[in-house]
């Protein structure tokens, strides 16, 4: 009887031992595996917590960058226009909404010759809806040995320093030219001064100022308007003083020029022609569109006293 009580408390003894072996290793994978999940979830949510300091990080930098862009393009802007302060009221008013003003005259029956394939006609100049046209057609005189017609006016008078001003619309039109400007030269017992805005049709969204002192010219500069010139009008100035000439347009700065400047007094003058030979400049000129007129409103001269005309750019 001991011996069979032994032997049932040896087989029960081996069978807890080895149920007890069996579960040890299944609870330390289960813990393996729950400490794992964990680590797993730890991670995560440093991940989590990395990315969203990152992305905030980036909204931050671009933030910042577009700030920053944003003050140096407004910073460019400043730099890139100079507008015109304590602009002086005009001297003189030439308004072309009632006719041709007093004090200037319209060129008629002759031509400049070299490069202007047109001769001046009276005709070509007219005065609707408030506005003066300057044209250019084909010459209607089958005698004549230039194929086309301009047109021009030109101030009786000669005026110095001051800022000249004009609202015009320019032709849209490859070869041709219209323009505003002061000239004196040898049909005036003078030297050869002038000051330029011309718009090339070939391009009006483009305009190119220039000027000449006693013949001497090649100042060109060409200038971007950033709008079409033939399809509104605009406002083009220039303040010639002692030394100095500043172009604006729309009162904005666009050029300076400051070296052997012009000082004869000179006429106001504004022209609509069509060139011939010089294509690489206008472009051959395209006459199936003719009659194309250039349009102006009026031009003002401000006269500056002697010592305003006297100031230049430090």
């Amino acid at each position: 009887m001991m011996k069979r009580l032994i032997c049932v408390l040896l087989i029960f003894t081996l069978v807890w031992t080895l149920s007890a072996c069996r579960q040890a290793p299944a609870d330390a994978s289960e813990k393996a595996s729950k400490d794992a999940e964990a680590e797993a979830e730890d991670a995560e949510d440093v991940d989590a917590e990395n990315a969203a300091e990152n992305a905030q990080d980036v909204d931050e930098e671009a933030e910042t960058g577009d700030a920053e862009d944003v003050d140096a393009e407004a910073e460019a802007g400043d730099a890139e226009d100079v507008i015109a302060e304590d602009v002086p009221e005009p001297s003189m008013i030439f308004d072309f909404s009632k006719g041709l003003p007093e004090g200037f005259r319209i060129s008629d029956g002759w031509t400049n010759g070299n490069m202007f394939n047109v001769t001046w006609h009276k005709e070509n100049v007219t005065f609707d809806d408030g506005r003066m046209q300057l044209a250019i057609d084909h010459e209607k005189s089958a005698s004549a040995k230039i194929p086309y017609s301009g047109a021009e006016i030109q101030s009786t008078d000669f005026y110095s320093y001051g800022r000249y001003e004009v609202s015009m619309k320019a032709i849209k039109n490859d070869g041709v030219v219209s323009s505003f400007f002061i000239y004196t030269g040898p049909s005036d017992n003078n030297p050869w001064d002038e000051i330029d805005f011309e718009i090339l049709g070939k391009d009006p969204t483009k305009v190119q100022v220039n000027y000449f002192t006693n013949g001497q010219g090649n100042h060109e500069f060409m200038y971007d308007l950033g709008f079409d010139s033939s399809e509104e009008f605009h406002r083009y100035a220039f303040v010639w003083k002692e030394g100095q000439i500043d172009w604006y347009v729309d009162d904005v700065l666009i050029h300076t020029a400051t070296a052997n400047i012009p000082v004869t007094p000179a006429k106001i003058m504004t022209n609509a022609w069509c060139g011939i030979g010089v294509d690489s400049w206008l472009k051959p000129f395209d006459d199936s569109s003719l009659p194309v007129a250039a349009e102006y409103e009026w031009i003002t001269y401000a006269e500056l006293s002697g010592d305003e005309a006297a100031e230049t750019q430090e």
